[in-house]
């Protein structure tokens, strides 16, 4: 499946928080990994960039590839082509997620410093020598996305581990303008994400430097890149809790029971409330809870999706964030055959998961929004909107089989 022709372009989410509280970012992002370690220096490439697809790679990714370079070079300046030499700096390689998970359990995809390919990997990983926190200049890295995955999924991991191969290697939930947030609701990299990559490439800056030394400059370096950033603004903010990202890894995670679970994501709530958080921590907060509701106490999820509804809807940064929010209203007004607000949800959502170019939560609403025309009498007009969602939801979800079921899975929402 080819990759959908109004998603070339450059993600609708531009930068409008100021160049302090963006330089706290950087340093954040840059110097820690995301178990908490700090990184004591900072590394990058040095000189011209090139990327190489190995495996038995869908022909999806070839054309996504070619479009993220195409926009690093524009957006975040940097000197990076493609290449099939084996000397290629970043090599991409498409493992069947069984190999992945293997290797990985956690990891739908991941980046690793140093190595050529997955025999490299493989035959290192276990020595030591595969460490991003020793890294003081990147020579060489590996990303191995899915080769059996949707297209979308491993455009995503494209996007993702590409950006943390050239540049930050931490992920802060309180981001909410970044694929550089384990949240994982953006799906291709933001302004915020390019500018990032523009000033760890910036002359100013140099891998071994420390975070001290980098601190001295970083701030000039975000006046000279984005001057409308200079506004005052806040600088420094409270670190994520650690409690609370073990309490949404719990909940996230297939590993514990379902009460454990929504044990963990009740805490993680709590967390949030206690810490006085707003915006994209306390929303994806009431979103875990919801999502871990459904099925057990509807009431619950759906007060919980509510809030969370609000705290994204707060700021027109996080509309993204609101339109997944607006999937599970969508399928509890469904469900209690409510076309008419079954109806409202979805075009409220739909232009923005466009602009966003994410085909599979766009199929999603489009899905809803047929079955509620459906409800309403609509046939043809229901018919005629699902034919239109087919290009999204193949690229969204992959094969037949599966945008088959997820029809289905809407279809069986509609109360009989």
């Amino acid at each position: 499946m080819a990759m959908i022709d109004g998603f070339k372009g450059r993600s609708p989410v531009r930068v409008t928080r100021s160049n302090a509280e963006m330089a706290q970012d950087f340093l954040d992002l840059t110097f820690r990994l995301e178990s908490g370690r700090v990184v004591t220096a900072m590394s990058r490439f040095e000189g011209p960039l090139t990327v190489r697809i190995l495996g038995a790679a869908p022909p999806s990714l070839s054309g996504d590839l070619s479009t993220l370079l195409g926009r690093l070079r524009q957006e975040a300046g940097l000197d990076i082509q493609p290449t099939t030499s084996d000397d290629a700096r970043i090599t991409v390689q498409a493992i069947p997620q069984r190999d992945l998970r293997r290797a990985v359990p956690t990891a739908a995809c991941f980046v690793v410093p140093d190595a050529r390919d997955w025999s490299d990997y493989l035959s290192r990983r276990r020595g030591g020598s595969i460490d991003w926190g020793n890294v003081r200049q990147r020579q060489r890295a590996a990303i191995f996305v899915p080769s059996d995955a949707a297209p979308q999924e491993i455009r995503d991991c494209l996007h993702e581990e590409l950006a943390q191969a050239l540049g930050p290697l931490n992920d802060l939930y309180r981001l909410p303008d970044s694929v550089f947030n384990d949240d994982n609701i953006h799906a291709v990299l933001t302004d915020f994400d390019m500018l990032m990559l523009r000033v760890t490439y910036a002359p100013e800056l140099r891998s071994g430097m420390s975070r001290a030394q980098a601190a001295a400059v970083v701030p000039d370096v975000l006046d000279r890149l984005n001057p409308g950033g200079r506004f005052a603004g806040a600088g420094s903010f409270a670190d994520t809790s650690r409690d609370w990202i073990d309490a949404m890894e719990t909940a996230l995670t297939d590993g514990a029971t379902p009460g454990a679970r929504r044990a963990a994501a009740a805490r993680a709530v709590r967390i949030s409330r206690t810490l006085g958080w707003t915006g994209p921590r306390q929303g994806f907060s009431y979103y875990a809870y919801g999502r871990l509701q459904v099925g057990h106490d509807s009431a619950a999820a759906i007060a919980a999706f509510e809030t969370a509804d609000r705290a994204y809807s707060a700021s027109p940064v996080t509309r993204i964030h609101a339109a997944h929010i607006a999937v599970q209203k969508a399928a509890f007004a469904l469900s209690q055959g409510d076309a008419m607000t079954t109806i409202e949800i979805a075009d409220r959502a739909i232009p923005t998961a466009r602009l966003h170019q994410n085909a599979a939560l766009l199929a999603t609403l489009m899905m809803f929004k047929a079955e509620a025309l459906d409800l309403q009498g609509g046939t043809v007009a229901a018919e005629a909107l699902r034919l239109d969602s087919l290009p999204m939801a193949r690229y969204g979800f992959g094969s037949e089989t599966d945008v088959r079921a997820r029809f289905a899975e809407v279809k069986r929402l509609r109360p009989f």
